[in-house]
């Protein structure tokens, strides 16, 4: 089924739309959460909670790209889950090396002017992925939005695991370069 048809499930409030999610994008959704969870139990719970936030999502909003929307919200509840279920203990999983990874870069402050610096961030971020080579963007996005292992990467793209945890840390100075030279607090 065509996303556009499944998007009018959603708006017709039609359960079938729950279905034709599940069927075309159900592993999909998984892949990502298990990914950052490493637990199959977990991971299915936030692909369940994915479909139930989606429901109540569509309508009001009207997603362009159905994968990438799903993708968003599996990947939020993913590290939410993973935050509450690690909130005591930090473990040897790879998200722990990917969010230690980032954390160098964007740092954790909560504060009111927060959510306008995050815009600004995410757009500058944004802009920053567009000057990559097609390969380093697919490392980098394989690496922070879908929580690949560098193992993983490496064979996907025919490289050693030295050669993209050296380019992933080539990509992060210069994205440090590059928000430091737009302004933001590093």
């Amino acid at each position: 089924m065509d996303d556009k048809d499944i998007v009018q499930l959603f708006f017709d409030r039609n359960e079938k739309a729950i279905t034709e999610t599940s069927s075309k994008y159900g592993h999909y959704c998984f892949s990502i959460a298990q990914n950052i969870l490493n637990n199959r139990e977990d991971s299915e719970e936030c692909v369940n909670d994915t479909y139930l936030n989606t429901w109540n999502s569509i309508p009001p909003h009207k997603p362009e790209i159905l994968s990438v929307f799903l993708g968003k919200i599996v990947r939020n509840l993913s590290f939410n889950k993973y935050k509450s279920v690690h909130s005591l203990k930090r473990g040897g999983h790879e998200i722990t090396l990917i969010l230690d990874e980032l954390t160098e870069i964007v740092s954790d402050k909560e504060s009111v002017e927060d959510d306008i610096i995050r815009k600004e961030l995410i757009k500058t971020v944004d802009d920053f992925i567009s000057t990559l080579s097609a390969e380093k963007k697919y490392i980098f996005i394989r690496r922070y939005w879908y929580s690949d292992k560098i193992s993983e990467i490496a064979k996907k793209c025919g490289h050693t695991e030295n050669s993209v945890h050296v380019q992933l840390n080539r990509i992060r100075k210069k994205l440090r370069d590059y928000l430091t030279e737009r302004g933001f607090d590093i």
